[in-house]
């Protein structure tokens, strides 16, 4: 390997280079390439990520280089590659997907006869004679060597440095199965009792077909979880302005986005998107700002105020005057927080392949020992070699690998019933261990839309009459404010009044005439210069005729369901926090309505992950911290936490951050998924139970444990069956989920 990978000089004379890990199929095969990497000559610190595929290296440039270590990964089976070069890691993804697609579905297609032809036990006629072996050979050695080339090559990698996971439990039972099938079929003489002509022997081609059908299917549903991973980033990515208007040699012009320079006059028409971040030199507008911001209402804008790249400009002509431009944005920060807090995530630890390490070595001694033990005893080659076959098939890990799998299977297709979408058994695991639950505010507690909540009219003004005025003059503006009187006039069936000489404030309301009188609606500092004014706190204050004429109280409503949801979140003994970038008095005021005691306002995007890593700083030991949120200045909060609860009524980044979304956006659904968290885990818990406990019973049964005393020896196809039994309970099992409520 050739290439030069961009690295970090550190104070101690040590480099820092990320590292694209291929061929990672598990937890263990992660702890695996952290582990060389560790050994390395000059690293004096190596973490690898298995969700992320990447790992992280720091060493010392005197002592070894970016070629060695990654031909270090390579040596141990595995393909590495620095992650600035990599310039298609999405194609990747999607390639490995198609990949065990395509297997998967081979497998299946090859193995299901194969399966009919075992099941049937010849009481089907057309399904009987000594063609039936061969044909089961013929249809499952392609499903053997070719679907699942990964798992044996995954073995042959770990057995090279004296290690055992996932890979190697498949290949060793996939191998004994069909091995022992393809010698019986091709000299059934040495597996008969009583040879004749034309005799068969009992063969196991099923098993070895249908464990790598069951494998690769779970294999496939987590490569297209893994492959989400950047789908966040990529529509971060997409929000950006792709060109913007900037005056040079004192015209106007189209440019890229990329060639705005600090300094640049960017010209920003109504409803555009702003492509930079800078400050305003010329012009009034309300800038759409909530996707950064937190702010649940556009943010006034003028001169000397700054704005941000990707947000929306309201009605109004801006000139600004770029102060940061590409990596250094807004935008451009979050989308690195989000790949930052992403990459942090510690996999799940997979119990399977933690245990297999021990299992696998601990089975093929004990087939190797019940072999030579027969022959000892006088048993013979034939009896000695059907005992150690036993033992293998016995120990296959179907019911072991379907143990999860099916579980998390049943698990989040009944959430998805419930409107919860969960992104597998990650996202499960962590759901049970969730201890503390950070909310946003606006769009996530509230409803995310200004609506009126209060009228207060002065006499002689009626409450309608009031609102009708006022409605009437906001119809000339398009400001949210305005749009949310519109709205509740036309709710009342208010007819809306014509209005002339219209005259917009900005930033502080509008007047117009209606019907003759002149109607002032705005803020207290338009409505100075009048008297009469009262002392409220109102949105927006009105004035006929240059008199005080009442107050249109102007809120983001809480939604329905946040009260009981969060009395039901509290009663479960979980840490309730609020964390918004609005107003800190609006936020107490919403705190105070919903029971939350924490509250943490005015928060920035950029502090939001640092404020929920100060929250997991904090937690209790094995008490994950949840972020629940649903706009783009929430997704590196989502991603940061041990848990992103996304809503699904919010933005499609904050939903791609997220672990778990809500269908409706309905805060009960947090309820829900956290109870499903709880019974999916349980239900994977009983299954690997049963998964090990029949192993452990199995195995020495089929050495031939109960032979002193019965006489009794257990073939492989009672082995065969054992396990497919021991499948279906697991199977079974998972599927209670189902009456889940």
């Amino acid at each position: 390997m050739t290439a030069v990978a961009e690295i970090q000089p550190t104070a101690k004379r040590t480099e820092k280079v990320e590292l694209a890990i291929g061929g990672m199929t598990c937890a263990a095969c992660a702890a695996r390439v952290q582990k060389v990497l560790g050994k390395a000559p000059g690293v004096t610190a190596a973490g690898v990520n298995f969700a992320t595929a990447r790992a992280t290296v720091q060493f010392n440039p005197a002592a070894t280089g970016v070629d060695q270590l990654a031909a270090a990964v390579q040596d141990a089976g595995y393909e590495a590659t620095p992650a600035a070069l990599v310039k298609n890691e999405e194609a990747e993804k999607a390639r490995e997907f198609q990949s065990l697609r395509r297997d998967f579905w081979l497998a299946s297609i090859l193995t299901l006869p194969v399966l009919l032809m075992a099941m049937s036990h010849g009481t089907i006629p057309w399904l009987r004679g000594p063609w039936v072996n061969a044909a089961q050979m013929l249809l499952v050695t392609p499903v053997v060597i070719w679907c699942g080339r990964r798992f044996f090559l995954g073995a042959w990698a770990g057995a090279k440095h004296l290690t055992a996971d996932m890979n190697t439990l498949i290949a060793v039972g996939t191998a004994a199965a069909y091995l022992y099938s393809v010698a019986a079929t091709l000299r059934p003489a040495w597996f008969v009792a009583n040879p004749a002509h034309g005799a068969m022997a009992d063969v196991y081609f099923e098993a070895a077909g249908v464990i790598i059908a069951l494998v690769l299917l779970g294999r496939m549903m987590e490569a297209g979880a893994r492959g989400r991973t950047g789908e966040a980033i990529r529509r971060l990515m997409g929000l950006q302005a792709r060109v913007a208007r900037v005056v040079r040699h004192g015209a106007e012009q189209d440019v890229p986005v990329e060639e705005v320079g600090v300094g640049d006059l960017v010209i920003v028409r109504p409803g555009e998107k702003i492509a930079v971040d800078g400050e305003v030199v010329e012009g009034q507008s309300a800038v759409e700002e909530s996707m950064l911001t937190g702010e649940s209402a556009p943010v006034e804008k003028g001169p000397g105020d700054g704005v941000f790249g990707a947000t929306v400009n309201g009605v109004g002509l801006l000139k600004v005057r770029a102060t940061r431009v590409g990596s250094e944005t807004a935008l451009a920060q979050i989308v690195k927080l989000v790949q930052e807090a992403q990459g942090s995530k510690a996999p799940i630890a997979r119990l399977a392949d933690v245990v297999s390490g021990i299992f696998v070595p601990v089975v093929m001694a004990i087939a190797l020992i019940t072999f030579v033990a027969w022959l000892l005893v006088g048993g013979g080659a034939s009896a000695a070699l059907v005992a150690a076959v036993s033992v293998l098939i016995i120990a296959c890990p179907c019911a072991l690998g379907l143990a999860t799998p099916t579980a998390v299977m049943v698990g989040t297709g009944r959430g998805a019933q419930l409107g919860v979408l969960i992104k597998g058994g990650e996202a499960l695991e962590r759901l049970e261990k969730v201890g503390t639950l950070i909310f946003d505010k606006t769009g996530t507690l509230t409803r995310g839309k200004p609506s009126v909540t209060a009228i207060d009219a002065e006499s002689p003004f009626t409450d309608a009459t009031l609102l009708q005025l006022a409605a009437s003059v906001e119809a000339g503006s398009e400001h949210p404010l305005g749009g949310a009187i519109i709205a509740q006039a036309r709710e009342r069936g208010l007819e809306l009044l014509p209005a002339s000489d219209f005259l917009a404030h900005p930033g502080r309301g509008v007047e117009a005439r209606v019907q003759g009188r002149r109607v002032l609606a705005g803020n207290a500092a338009l409505l100075a210069e009048i008297s009469q004014i009262k002392e409220s706190d109102a949105s927006i204050r009105v004035a006929v005729d240059g008199r005080y004429a009442g107050s249109i109280s102007i809120a983001d409503p809480v939604k329905p369901t946040a009260a009981i949801a969060l009395r039901q979140l509290i009663s479960m003994n979980l840490r309730v926090a609020m964390l918004t970038g609005d107003r800190r008095a609006v936020a107490q005021s919403v705190a105070r309505e919903l029971g939350i005691n924490e509250v943490m306002a005015e928060v920035l995007p950029s502090q939001k992950a640092a404020e929920v890593a100060r929250f997991k700083a904090t937690a209790p030991p094995k008490s994950l911290v949840a972020m629940v949120g649903d706009g783009i200045n929430d997704a590196p909060a989502l991603a940061a936490a041990d848990l992103g609860i996304a809503m699904g009524t919010g933005t499609d980044v904050a939903i791609a951050a997220a672990d778990v979304t809500l269908i409706g956006g309905d805060l009960q659904g947090i309820v829900t998924a956290l109870r499903l968290g709880h019974a999916t885990m349980a239900t994977i818990r009983q299954n690997l139970f049963w998964a090990f406990l029949y192993n452990l019973l199995g195995i020495p049964i089929a050495a031939g444990l109960l032979y002193p005393l019965t006489h009794w020896q257990l073939s492989p196809m009672i082995a065969s069956a054992a396990m497919s039994l021991s499948s279906v309970s697991v199977v079974g099992n998972s599927l209670r989920l189902r009456r889940f409520r």
